[in-house]
């Protein structure tokens, strides 16, 4: 069951070194409050060969039961997956990507604030937990997808 507010972040472009990364993408996607009837997505994409995101403009996602059904898999997901231990030493997952969830019964975040900056984590994911992050990395893009 999909919780009924949350807000979470993906960001493609973790990977960093010396200095932070530079990110490929940024999508968010909240519902602030249960009587909200859709969500709000915004999605910043970097043009290849550019050195800043692009502005996004908020779009709605009407709420109905395919939406609802996808934000349950999505938390379902990160309810049952690790994160690399430190925070931020390791991109786990190898797919250059963090999600951030926040609701009143998760808080679950990889790839740290300021992104992977090396380093090695002591918590290392079986391929099944490799496997869920990807789909929950497909989710959100579908997420964003269907805004339009």
């Amino acid at each position: 069951m999909a919780p009924s507010e949350f807000s979470l972040r993906l960001q493609h472009g973790i990977q960093g070194g010396f200095a932070p990364p530079t990110p490929n993408a940024v999508h968010t996607v909240t519902r602030a409050n249960s009587n909200q009837t859709s969500l709000q997505i915004t999605s910043a994409v970097r043009p290849d060969g550019t050195p800043h995101l692009e502005d996004a403009l908020p779009k709605n996602l009407a709420h109905d039961d395919s939406v609802d059904a996808l934000v349950g898999e999505l938390h379902g997901i990160l309810k049952s997956i690790p994160t690399e231990q430190p925070p931020g030493s390791e991109d786990i997952y190898g797919l250059d990507t963090s999600i951030a969830w926040g609701s009143e019964d998760l808080m679950w975040c990889n790839g740290g604030p300021q992104g992977c900056g090396g380093g090695s984590s002591e918590v290392q994911p079986s391929d099944e937990e490799k496997a869920k992050f990807a789909r929950a990395v497909e989710i959100v893009k579908e997420l964003v997808a269907k805004a339009g």
